[in-house]
């Protein structure tokens, strides 16, 4: 393929809008068959991968959305907003549960052939949710949780919370927590694919990180901003972050990241790497900037393809389908896009 613009991507296999509104977060339902875009504006936007013609807006917070999740259901997506809403958005939407004066700032889901659950992370306090709404258990933090995770079995999930994080398992009848301390601010969470590292932004510009076999501690630092996203790799060989002028990859294989350089990518630039996503399929990584540029970069060889050319935008929130096919991106300024992948003959 010959790319001949920073927009060619963008213009030959994308669908694009604007949704007049901060995009706080992007996402796909379970099976790609749908991307879903969260506004400040309290507003979810909907779009069909079968006809990427039509743009659906669904009115669901009174306020701002402020976390967006596929839903353990098929076809439908989760959505927690500043009005202390709880919300399921599919054939209809409908809300969930409601906490009065206190925001659901995390709404993250699992499913596989066993279960259907999702978790809602609200004040101090995370709960647990059967596919029908149900409340299954309540984990209480020492603070204001700030990141919440599945592991990638359903298994166990984690939340990040001043002072380090917390590990819980799913099924446990105790709730007792295995507590990952580390003094300071944390701010957002991640847990490799494998299930052996759990990794959290922090306030001071750095990552914090255990090691779960021999609780051996982990700092990533020598960011010159705060770390809004990271993403593993699908096999959990790397961890690509944001917060630099490049996009960051630190080692998880060969005894690292301690004692490793990272390795960065698509940088040169003065604008900042805001966002990353992981291929699910291939070891390569969206990412988006302050500038509003998307790139994807393949890590073996560190090559960059331009997705879209700067100008629309800090680039604020970013998603692959499940199957890798689609790319979902949106913007500060409420530029929003859909990118197709797909093999063309």
């Amino acid at each position: 393929m010959s790319v001949t613009s920073p927009d060619f991507m963008l213009e030959t296999r994308g669908a694009q809008r604007s949704l007049d509104a901060f995009v706080v977060a992007a996402t796909f339902d379970r099976h790609g068959g749908t991307a879903a875009f969260g506004g400040s504006d309290g507003s979810v936007w909907l779009l069909d991968m079968a006809d990427r013609a039509e743009w659906r807006n669904v009115m669901t917070h009174d306020g701002s959305v402020l976390a967006l999740s596929p839903d353990c259901l098929p076809g439908g997506f989760l959505s927690g907003g500043d009005d202390g809403k709880l919300c399921r958005i599919g054939t209809q939407h409908t809300c969930l549960a409601s906490f009065g004066s206190k925001w659901v700032e995390q709404v993250v889901s699992f499913a596989d052939a066993k279960q259907r659950i999702f978790a809602v992370g609200v004040g101090k306090a995370v709960q647990i949710h059967a596919e029908n709404g149900a409340v299954l258990k309540r984990l209480e933090h020492p603070s204001t949780v700030t990141g919440v995770v599945f592991d990638a079995r359903g298994k166990r999930i984690a939340a990040s919370h001043y002072g380090g994080a917390s590990l819980w398992f799913v099924a446990s009848k105790t709730d007792n927590p295995r507590k990952l301390e580390w003094k300071g601010s944390h701010t957002g969470i991640a847990i490799d694919p494998a299930g052996e590292n759990v990794v959290t932004s922090m306030q001071e510009n750095s990552l914090h990180g255990w090691r779960l076999a021999d609780n051996q501690h982990m700092r990533m630092s020598g960011y010159p901003g705060k770390t809004q996203a990271m993403s593993f790799t699908r096999n959990g060989k790397w961890l690509a972050t944001s917060g630099a002028e490049s996009v960051v990859l630190w080692p998880f294989f060969g005894g690292g990241p301690m004692g490793k350089a990272p390795t960065e990518l698509a940088g040169g630039d003065t604008a900042m790497c805001s966002f990353v996503a992981c291929h699910p399929k291939h070891d390569a990584v969206a990412a988006g900037f302050s500038d509003g540029l998307v790139v994807l970069a393949d890590i073996a060889t560190s090559r960059i393809v331009p997705v879209a050319a700067p100008g629309r935008g800090a680039i604020s929130a970013m998603a692959w389908s499940p199957d890798g096919a689609y790319l979902a991106f949106g913007s500060e300024t409420g530029f929003a896009a859909v990118v197709d992948f797909t093999a063309r003959a």
